[in-house]
């Protein structure tokens, strides 16, 4: 195979491939960092390439699956990980000047099991500042594959453009207020935002430690699932994370969607949504119902005010996570993210606790809803392909958080999980997403749907002009 069709490969095909032997990790590693080595300068997907790293865990992949003792599912499969997850031995910045030289000395515990599984580590990925919405001013943008003005979604935007280029099989993202779903729309891939706490957060920088979600960003739902089985489960180093036995997130019939209920809220979906979005989920609607599932008619709690108070309640948790170093060192921080900390660090606690009574009322509103069907279906954001520059425009007018987080931010608050995947375009070609919500722990049903609808499309398959 070239290294341009070895690139193109689904996660779980080249785990096959691998464990078939008809590809070694080292030769489909190779192609993954030449391609890299191409394709990076231009993209800045990575902010640290492990190339020496990689290689080594590649030939000794190699040596266990001659030997008969692969290690996991994920045998030999390159992937990459956000630059907030610990790395033993190597730099983890978080996007932030202040830990441009933090070397940890242990992995998180994600990294760990992704090690335990076989997979074989590309690098980190570039990301903003502490995984909030904008960039440090020192560090080089991640640029869309699919054309280079437009948005690559934060905060998870080096894992976006890596996973969409074919840089990597597979990446991890986080999601604290839509940073695995943006990314994800915006770059065309699919995106698994797990239920808060079935992946552990342990070794991972925090921006709101109850915001925050860790999940694969792959090219395909069962890609995801595959991912998250690794990930998923709990872990003595994080008393957060849910002790739920893991399930098979392959399990459920991909064939048909039988049985399956679909919530769907018109209104809610629909209203102030950009046409080639609303265009786009109505297609998803349909072809779920020709699939077998029952759509069901539901009325969505109201978010507005739950997602204008979603930057409060994050600030305070990150003011939190950011005592040792804010406002002491506030100079090296990016004007964005020091706004938000200042913003958490005004916040009175009878103002907070007025925002968790309202997401506690949010959370248990959603359930209810929740009870009456297995997923709801919605955008995963308002606007289709929008360019960077007019997200920008857009932060300064009012009404922008209200508008463009209200696909996103209320599953965060609420900690339930959510599969973002294309389906769709715009008249210029760029990707369009649809977003499935489910309860808690009901990932096996995202990963069903989606993988259904993925059988019965071709939108994931669609590729930058690379």
């Amino acid at each position: 195979m070239t290294d341009e069709e070895i690139a193109w490969l689904d996660l779980g095909t080249v785990a096959r491939l691998i464990r078939e032997r008809v590809l070694t990790s080292e030769q489909v590693t190779q192609a993954q960092l030449r391609r890299i080595e191409r394709l990076n300068p231009q993209l800045h997907a990575y902010a640290c390439v492990t190339s020496e790293l990689a290689l080594t865990q590649a030939r000794a992949a190699d040596k266990r699956q001659a030997q008969g003792q692969a290690l996991g599912p994920l045998h030999g499969v390159p992937i990459a990980v956000k630059d907030l997850c610990w790395t033993a031995g190597i730099p983890t910045a978080a996007g932030m000047q202040i830990y441009k030289d933090f070397v940890p000395d242990q992995d998180a515990t994600v990294v760990q099991r992704l090690r335990e599984a076989g997979a074989v580590l590309l690098g980190k990925l570039q990301m903003t500042e502490s995984a909030f919405s904008g960039h440090h001013p020192l560090t080089v943008v991640p640029v869309n594959p699919w054309e280079a003005s437009a948005w690559t979604g934060v905060s998870s935007s080096g894992s976006g453009v890596a996973t969409a280029a074919g840089l990597c099989f597979g990446s991890l993202g986080t999601d604290t207020g839509g940073s695995i779903r943006f990314p994800s729309a915006a770059c065309g891939v699919t995106g698994l935002k797990p239920t808060w706490g079935r992946v552990s957060r342990y070794g991972v920088f925090e921006l709101a430690a109850t915001l925050d979600h860790i999940g694969p960003m792959c090219r395909t739902a069962e890609d995801c699932g595959l991912m998250l089985g690794v990930l998923a489960g709990a872990d003595p180093k994080d008393p957060t994370a849910l002790q739920a036995p893991v399930p098979d997130y392959s399990a459920g019939n991909k064939d048909n969607l039988s049985g399956l209920r679909v919530g769907w809220d018109a209104s809610y979906a629909l209203n102030d949504v950009e046409s080639e979005v609303a265009a786009a989920v109505k297609q998803t609607l349909a072809l779920l119902e020709k699939l077998g599932a029952q759509i069901v008619p539901i009325t969505m709690p109201e978010v507005g005010d739950l997602v204008e108070n979603w930057v409060p309640h994050c600030g305070i948790e990150a003011a939190v996570a950011h005592t040792n170093t804010y406002p002491s060192r506030r100079a090296e921080y990016g004007p964005m993210l020091a706004g938000l900390l200042d913003i958490g660090n005004k916040l009175t606690a009878t103002d907070y606790q007025r925002i968790l009574l309202q997401r506690v009322t949010h959370t248990g509103q959603l359930n209810t809803v929740l009870v009456q069907v297995d997923l709801i279906l919605m955008p995963a954001m308002p606007f289709a392909a929008p360019s960077a520059e007019r997200i920008a425009n857009l932060r300064k007018e009012p009404g922008y958080r209200r508008l463009m987080s209200r696909f996103t931010a209320p599953t965060d608050m609420s900690g339930h999980p959510t599969l973002t995947f294309p389906a769709g375009q715009t008249a210029a070609g760029l990707p369009v997403a649809a977003q499935l919500v489910s309860g808690h722990l009901n990932e096996v049903l995202l990963v069903r749907a989606g993988s259904a609808f993925q059988a019965a499309t071709k939108w994931h398959l669609r590729r930058p002009p690379i």
